[in-house]
């Protein structure tokens, strides 16, 4: 009997769930919202049930399922799946591998939400099998994971690939909810994107965005990029802005890892080309030669399905 993987990535509002097979075909995929009450211990409960409703409804028993890989934000031991802390979740010094392991009967392997993103671009996505593949995210924050020789870099402690917090791109700059300041994400996010423009409106009378920001009271990064595609001088200082710090730190990173693949994912990443030209440019300025020469970028193609996707990865890695 062909087995089916579970991928899981917990979020702070939902959590996406999906049986995949070992070739990496998506039999079913479904979400359910966090439950992060009484500090999230009811989350591994609900996750058995809904496991065990959904491989009902498909009219197969729980034998069908092979293992579960899930990713989840916070501090994590890898080892042993022990959640030190995972602040959207209320997670704190939480067993995940143990009690989900105990709600569901299966084998259960943990990682970082950001690692189980970049694994599943390099199985099924943008990463198109590389084994050497750097893979960042720019969403509300800037999240990172590296892919060495087919295996996620964790480090000594599992904080490997945490490049929103590299701070030695913007001397100063902006307070990160890390506690430091001029983080890369203060910059590179797509929060950071739009303080940029928000805060260089009065400098830049003239531009579109003064009439978005009195139409919807904020600015977003796609309203940046739109008035960037139209030529906006504001929108054009942010997004060059955002990119030289972007393209400093992976410029520098590439030199350290000699990736074949970089793969920009999360909601920035829409942006395309918009993003992807200026970035390439700075980048070129600091990767050496042939460090560039060996690095393709591309835009993530899972979108939402990178979690799930890696996450069933793992697990069959873990089965082997």
């Amino acid at each position: 009997m062909e087995k089916w993987l579970v991928g899981i990535d917990v979020g702070g509002t939902t959590i996406k769930m999906a049986f995949i097979t070992t070739a990496g075909e998506i039999v079913s995929k479904w979400e359910i919202p966090t439950n992060t009450e009484d500090g999230g211990k009811y989350i591994t409960k609900e996750i058995g049930q809904s496991l065990a409703e959904k491989v009902s409804e498909l009219g197969e028993s729980k034998e069908k399922l092979q293992g579960i890989g899930i990713g989840a934000p916070g501090f994590i031991n890898m080892e042993t799946g022990f959640i030190y802390h995972a602040v959207n979740i209320g997670w704190r010094d939480f067993p995940l591998k143990d009690s989900l392991e105990e709600e569901t009967g299966l084998s259960v392997i943990v990682d970082n939400d950001a690692n189980i993103a970049a694994l599943g671009e390099m199985w099924l996505g943008a990463g198109d099998g590389a084994n050497d593949l750097l893979c960042v995210t720019l969403g509300t924050g800037v999240g990172g994971g590296i892919v060495s020789n087919g295996n996620i870099v964790q480090g000594v402690n599992g904080m490997a690939g945490e490049i929103g917090h590299l701070t030695s791109v913007v001397e100063g700059g902006y307070q990160c909810n890390c506690g430091k300041t001029g983080c890369l994400e203060t910059v590179a996010s797509a929060t950071g994107i739009a303080r940029l423009a928000t805060d260089g409106l009065s400098t830049y009378s003239d531009s579109s965005l003064h009439q978005v920001m009195e139409q919807d009271g904020k600015l977003t990064s796609k309203a940046v990029f739109d008035a960037y595609a139209a030529g906006d001088s504001l929108a054009k200082q942010a997004v060059e802005t955002t990119c030289f710090h972007l393209g400093f730190a992976i410029g520098n990173l590439a030199n350290a890892i000699n990736p074949a693949k970089i793969v920009i994912g999360g909601g920035v990443s829409k942006a395309g080309n918009l993003l992807l030209e200026p970035l390439k440019k700075e980048f070129i300025k600091y990767a050496l030669p042939r460090v560039a020469e060996g690095a393709d970028f591309a835009i993530a193609t899972l979108g939402n399905d990178a979690g799930v996707i890696g996450g069933a990865w793992l697990a069959k890695e873990n089965s082997r």
